[in-house]
């Protein structure tokens, strides 16, 4: 049997003629770090004392010990982070250019002193630059000329961390006569038969060997012949059960095993977990132009979706754990669809694993991202090498719906002024339109390829075309007020979001000792947006008065926002469901602490954005929507039942008087949205009156003035507290109040967010990590709108 043995410990790194400890996986900055050699890149100002790691050149070393008992032995790096040259005492292996890609060399009978040594990838790319000529792109940094993690490069919402290293594992592999060195596996469903077809590839150490593979899934075992290099074993699972996405059904896995024979003996074994699921994406054209609806087991789905970065700068220290965590943040909040995003990297299995089991969707981008790329070698092969590797290392998961070519380089090319800095040459339309849709048609063919993100479908339509395929919707956070983004109904909105700071004690934990301001050094220094404050204050003051000098209340009024804009698009989008079959908010997650998009932050709090897609992407949604002739109640059921109730709807003002109620039926069907006109004498009018509506638990509230307009009340409420909670009664209407747990102890979490009380209303907020429940500490750690604030 082949005989795998991890090559993890008794590395070190060389600097300054030293020898320092290092860890495999990992990277020079955290083996740097870890050896006190520099600061933590990711508190203060950092990130631009370690900026000369990124322009050095690096080796690792350990000995290699003489093996012996089978017929080869080969050296497997997972993954080398980027431009490397491997010698073994002193005989050079092989080098690499690569970070997405594995590399295997033969180093059967040999033994000494094993050497990785890495360049700068600053000096590799810029190589590679002044071979092929300059390409444009939305960063100065040289990411489009070497396949590696273009965000290493920095972005804005990331530091410039330029990284080297044995990211992935690294093993020695000894095997005779045979190994497996790779299996395709086609799963489908054919008339309620799981059937899962193997196409297996074997390196040989003896060509004359007979070979055969039994495999096993479900049950069922079937043995095929190896002639040659290949061979296909079929398997017929009767009865499969079906793989669904969270809210829609289970997600059963099954075991596959399959294991390479001579002479019935095993040779080597391989094995995943399968999932029995079809899918399609429809993107037939209608009467609204073009759609892009994602349609699983035959169900038609509105994709409640959310973008995701590397969630760490220096991705060898996320962990499985780390994963599931993240991961269970994103099908907590109702989330069911994730996009990796183009400026990452092809994630780790534990990604993907708990994504099929969670029952999240993931849309996977090819790795390339806001640039033009060139097309040339040595670019070209590679990209053409790592696409194989990786469209069949994923092909098993159920989870992996979607191949994507690249993040809007398409829309780049015709709107960013490309074309004619370009002149003719090759800037990436050959890998989004050839290249990978070949190797996708060819290795993956039951899943979906689109060449972009944005992308309409073809060049008969702007990229960017909100009635074709996928949209990024962007001119609304950089110029536009939020409310804009109920003036469009796109047919998917691939792209869209509004940023706010991390929680209070992400910030203090960045940035020890600095009194925080919004433009105090440090604060500034983890914005990473062009004008990104400037943006944040423009946003702030459609909506509110901008609160000079008061740092707690900025901080606050930017959470809120923030939600509110990201909700406006939600409710507006999914209210016209069928036509918008999509939302993927950006983002998720980050990569370190940053004032960004995302709902969870650096340090892994959840921002209230979070908690308010806890109540978008829920099964059932109501929202009331200005229409033409007057305001509209949609309730939104993505359930797979008809939802049939009353609505309670009620005018009051502000100061809690009840102006005018009623009682409404409503019957909407499943996976559907219906909807219920407002009584015109029930519309409120004026800043001091707002329309409430509730129904089964969910309220929608409606006022027709924006926030600096309406006169709040000065917010009255009584606090209490008891282990593990925080309750909150209001004796007048209480405007978006929030808890900022992490302000009671760092580690404390609250179970939501916002909130709105109406008189005499309570709320009671769940309160994990909090050891001393006080009030007047409580109190002091709650916020909410008032007048003139």
């Amino acid at each position: 049997m082949l005989q795998a043995t991890p090559l993890t410990e008794g590395w070190i790194l060389r600097h300054e003629g030293e020898a320092l400890p290092a860890a495999v996986p990992g990277c020079v900055h955290t083996d740097l770090l870890a050896a006190g050699v520099i600061p933590d890149p990711f508190l203060g100002l950092g990130e631009t004392e370690v900026a000369w790691v990124g322009r050095r050149e690096w080796t690792y070393e350990r000995d290699l010990a003489p093996v012996n008992g089978h017929e080869q032995t080969d050296l497997v790096f997972d993954g080398l982070d980027t431009a490397a040259e491997i010698l073994l005492d002193g005989r050079l292996l092989g080098r690499t250019r690569n970070m997405h890609r594995s590399h295997r060399f033969d180093v059967t009978g040999m033994a000494g002193r094993l050497s990785v040594r890495f360049a700068s990838a600053y000096a590799e790319a810029e190589a590679v630059r002044g071979k092929l000529g300059e390409r444009p792109a939305a960063y100065a940094e040289p990411y489009q000329y070497i396949r590696k993690m273009a965000c290493s490069f920095g972005w804005d919402w990331g530091p410039t961390l330029v990284t080297a290293g044995i990211w992935r594992p690294v093993r020695l592999e000894r095997w005779s006569t045979a190994r497996i060195a790779r299996v395709r596996p086609l799963v489908s469903v054919q008339e309620g038969t799981g059937v899962v077809e193997l196409a297996v590839d074997v390196e040989r150490a003896r060509v004359e060997a007979p070979l055969t593979v039994e495999a096993v899934v479900g049950g069922v075992r079937a043995r095929a012949a190896i002639v040659k290099a290949s061979g296909t074993v079929r398997l017929e699972v009767p009865d499969a059960r079906l793989w669904w996405p969270r809210g829609y059904g289970e997600q059963p896995l099954y075991d596959v095993e399959l294991t390479l024979l001579h002479e019935d003996g095993p040779l080597d074994v391989w094995r995943r977990r399968i999932g029995f699921r079809t899918v399609e994406l429809d993107r037939s054209a209608d009467e609204h132009g073009t759609g892009f609806t994602f349609v699983l087991n035959g169900e038609r789905l509105f994709a409640r979706g959310v973008n995701w970065i590397p969630d760490d700068v220096f991705p060898s220290r996320i962990t499985r754990e780390r994963y599931r965590e993240r991961l269970g943040q994103a099908a907590g909040a109702g989330v069911d669809l994730v996009r990796i995003w183009g400026g990452g990297i092809y994630e780790s299995e534990d990604f993907y694993d708990a994504c099929d089991e969670l029952g999240l969707l993931v849309w996977q981008d090819f790795p390339f991202a806001c640039a033009a790329y060139p097309e040339e070698q040595p670019l070209r092969g590679e990209v053409e090498a790592e696409a194989r590797e990786n469209v069949v290392r994923l092909m098993p998961h159920p989870s992996l719906v979607l191949w994507n070519g690249n993040n809007e380089n398409l829309w780049g090319f015709r709107d960013w002024g490309w074309e004619a800095r370009l002149a003719g040459d090759s800037w990436g339309e050959g890998y989004y339109l050839g290249v990978l849709p070949r190797v996708v048609a060819e290795l993956d063919p039951a899943r979906p390829y689109t060449a972009g993100s944005p992308w309409s479908g073809s060049w008969e339509h702007h990229p960017n075309d909100p009635a074709h395929g996928t949209h990024h919707s962007w001119e609304v956070w950089n110029r536009l007020d939020y409310a804009e983004y109920r003036s469009e109904v796109p047919r998917f909105v691939a792209e869209f979001g509004w940023q706010a700071p991390p929680a209070h004690a992400t910030l203090a934990r960045a940035l020890p000792g600095e009194v925080l301001a919004a433009d105090s050094p440090g604060v500034l220094a983890h914005q990473k947006a062009d004008d990104g404050n400037g943006k944040l204050r423009r946003g702030l003051e459609r909506h509110f008065p901008f609160p000079e000098g008061d740092f707690d209340r900025w901080h606050y009024l930017m959470q809120v926002n923030q939600a509110r804009a990201v909700a406006a698009g939600i409710e507006h989008w999914r209210a016209h469901w069928p036509v918008c079959a999509g939302t993927v908010v950006w983002q998720l997650n980050d990569c370190w602490p940053v004032t960004s998009w995302a709902a969870v932050d650096g340090d892994g709090r959840e921002k209230p954005l979070y908690h308010e897609l806890r109540r978008l992407y829920a099964d059932r949604l109501l929202t009331v929507q200005e229409r033409a002739g007057g305001l509209a109640l949609a309730a939104v059921n993505q359930a797979g039942e008809p939802w049939t109730g009353v609505l309670r709807l009620r005018r009051m003002s502000v100061e809690g008087v009840l102006i005018g109620e009623a009682e409404v039926g409503f019957a909407t069907e499943r996976r559907a949205v219906g909807r219920v006109d407002v009584p015109r004498e029930l519309e409120p009018v004026g800043p001091k009156e707002f329309l409430v509506v509730d129904a089964d638990g969910l309220r929608a509230l409606h006022f027709p003035s924006l926030d600096r307009e309406v006169p709040y009340p000065r917010a009255e409420f009584d606090v209490s507290v008891a282990p593990g909670s925080v309750t909150v009664t209001a004796r007048t209407l209480v405007r978006d109040l929030l808890l900022q747990a992490d302000r009671l102890q760092p580690e404390a979490r609250a179970d939501r967010g916002l909130v709105t009380l109406l008189p005499g209303e309570r709320v009671t907020i769940g309160v994990r990590g909090w050891e001393a429940p006080d009030a007047d500490l409580a109190r002091s750690a709650l916020y909410c709108l008032e007048s003139g604030r």
